[in-house]
């Protein structure tokens, strides 16, 4: 939930009194006073986020053609100065993008860690002209890898002496990679550099790989729903990654490129392109296994301390394409809406115009900044106070819509940008309102 505050002057007086004191009294229960003979040292005090310092220059946002804006993510992102193109297929992620991606990726960081654990593969060729390929001065061949599979199990390989007592075994990433896509389009969405979470799971037997499996899949759809978007999970192609076993999950979208199969009388799902061309029954009774891979001879030291082959399994998140997925599905044709845990601030403050009647109000908004933060610890960081004060109350409530923080707010009137409903509350009612906010 994200929060947009417009402050009016004329209740600010007796609104504000109230949620300083509270302030105050609950400092005086928390907090044992220093005794008056010693120094203590006092912490560093963070600056509140201004809009007038974020890096959103409007030039940015200018020449680009409408034609080039492919899809409705693609176009508001770039309209409100969240990325900017530099080449065909890769963009530059400005502040506000790059804190809703550090945001979903402590997301991802926690559904990862509260999973109850802890050339030679041939892709080389399989890959095609999708992997960037490069030569030293030495002409030694080199990618840009779009996963690491390789990389990790010749990592795993090189430790002699893991034990089975070591597995499960989950390592993952969140970095960057690379496909050469031949037509990058649609922003986020298809690009040929993008960041995305790859982990890479080692256990002792095909069942306990199976278990795992099935844990990070949980652990997916925890992410997404927390995220509250409405997803699928298919049945898909293992394509040259390999094995026989793997789900996808989707965002049903009107510019989705994906053929989905689902039966109407259980719960399969499938991308069509794992399905026999013209087939119409429902293939629910397979089971599904994982493949044994033995190119780079990944071994861990058996119960009967033996080596053997360890059971490999591979996912994937795209941190960026998550990112704009959801702005697609949520947003409106004119304004951004985010997944209310990973919105880039939750609450947008906004003094009234400089010059107008209202200078009192003016230092309430700062007031009230500092009070949302200290009575309210989930918002630390989280308030952002709109002081572009030469501009008017209206041009800056639109910037703030477009940018898609869902709840705004003068005399304490809050309109839910999310549900269009508004508000009225007292300085005590909205301090419950944002008590109530989820932020990570």
């Amino acid at each position: 939930m994200e929060v947009l505050i417009h402050l009016c002057h004329h209740k600010l007086h007796t609104l504000l009194p109230r949620a300083l004191s509270r302030a105050c009294r609950r400092s005086h229960h928390c907090t044992p006073q220093p005794s008056p003979s010693i120094h203590t040292p006092s912490k560093p005090v963070m600056p509140t986020p201004l809009v007038s310092r974020l890096f959103q220059p409007s030039n940015l946002r200018e020449g680009q053609e409408a034609g080039d804006m492919t899809c409705r993510s693609q176009r508001l992102m770039l309209q409100a100065g969240l990325i900017h193109l530099s080449n065909p297929g890769c963009f530059y992620y400005l502040p506000v993008a790059l804190r809703s991606m550090e945001k979903l990726v402590r997301l991802i960081d926690e559904e990862m860690q509260a999973i109850e654990l802890w050339k030679r593969s041939g892709r080389w060729e399989l890959m095609g002209k999708e992997m960037f390929r490069l030569q030293d001065r030495h002409n030694v061949d080199y990618c840009l890898g779009p996963t690491h599979e390789e990389a990790v199990t010749e990592l795993l390989a090189s430790q002699s002496t893991l034990s089975y007592k070591q597995l499960p075994l989950l390592l993952y990433q969140v970095t960057r990679k690379f496909r050469d896509e031949q037509k990058p389009k649609f922003g986020l969405l298809r690009g040929r550099e993008f960041y995305m979470k790859d982990m890479y799971s080692f256990d002792v037997s095909e069942e306990a790989a199976l278990h795992t499996y099935h844990s990070v899949c949980h652990s997916y759809r925890r992410i997404l729903d927390r995220l509250c978007l409405k997803w699928v999970q298919v049945q898909a192609d293992t394509g040259n990654i390999g094995g026989t076993l793997s789900h996808e999950f989707h965002l049903p979208a009107d510019i989705g490129e994906d053929r989905l199969l689902m039966c109407g009388n259980c719960d399969f799902s499938a991308n069509v392109e794992t399905v026999a061309l013209g087939q119409t029954d429902c293939p629910q009774c397979h089971t599904g296994t994982l493949t044994e891979s033995k190119v780079f001879n990944a071994t861990f030291t058996n119960a009967q301390n033996k080596l053997s082959v360890s059971e490999m399994g591979c996912f994937g998140l795209g941190v960026t394409r998550i990112l704009a997925a959801s702005i697609e599905v949520l947003s409106t044709e004119d304004s951004i809406r985010w997944p209310g845990l990973i919105a880039p601030y939750q609450v947008c403050v906004l003094p009234p115009k400089k010059g107008s009647k209202t200078n009192e109000a003016t230092h309430m908004a700062e007031k009230l900044v500092e009070s949302l933060e200290n009575n309210l610890p989930n918002l630390k960081g989280e308030v952002v106070l709109d002081d572009r004060t030469q501009l008017t109350i209206g041009k800056r409530l639109k910037d703030t819509n477009r940018l898609g923080y869902p709840y705004v707010h003068p005399v304490f009137e809050v309109l839910c940008q999310k549900s269009g409903e508004t508000i009225f509350l007292s300085t005590d009612g909205l301090l419950d309102l944002l008590g109530g906010v989820e932020t990570i």
